[in-house]
């Protein structure tokens, strides 16, 4: 197993300058990161407090999956991410062991990271989220 720590927790948010402000005051700290993530159709925000990192996640558009969390759900805990070393064989050991995976190869994902995301009927409703640093191209 690769599993190298708790990456970051996501919170969906429905209006994320008013969320920003709250993550602020309470954190003390502004975000250090915001981009469109438009494979999820999310704009996200990123807070980091010593190594722990909270990303917001708002719906850029009604069929985000954030924006179907929301209509189900209220405000608040989307997903936890942890770190790997090796994410296609993270994947493919999760899926030997009779996991369901919502993706089976890494996409793109925010923050520089290529993500998967096992799906939450097989962690007890936790939706899980792989990630791992996007590869360099080396010369």
């Amino acid at each position: 197993m690769s599993l190298k720590r708790i990456e970051h927790i996501g919170i969906a948010v429905k209006d994320i300058e008013a969320s920003n402000k709250i993550f602020n005051d309470v954190l003390g700290t502004g975000a250090y990161k915001s981009e469109i993530v438009e494979s999820e159709g999310v704009l996200t925000s990123f807070f980091q407090v010593g190594p722990n990192k909270i990303e917001l996640l708002q719906a850029t558009h009604a069929a985000s999956p954030i924006a179907k969390f929301l209509e189900k759900n209220k405000e608040g805990i989307h997903h936890i991410a942890f770190e790997v070393e090796n994410i296609q064989d993270e994947i493919n050991r999760l899926i030997q062991l009779g996991y369901t995976m919502i993706h089976e190869k890494p996409k793109d994902g925010a923050d520089n990271k290529i993500i998967a995301f096992l799906h939450p009927k097989d962690s007890n409703g936790v939706l899980v989220e792989l990630c791992q640093e996007k590869p360099t191209m080396g010369v």
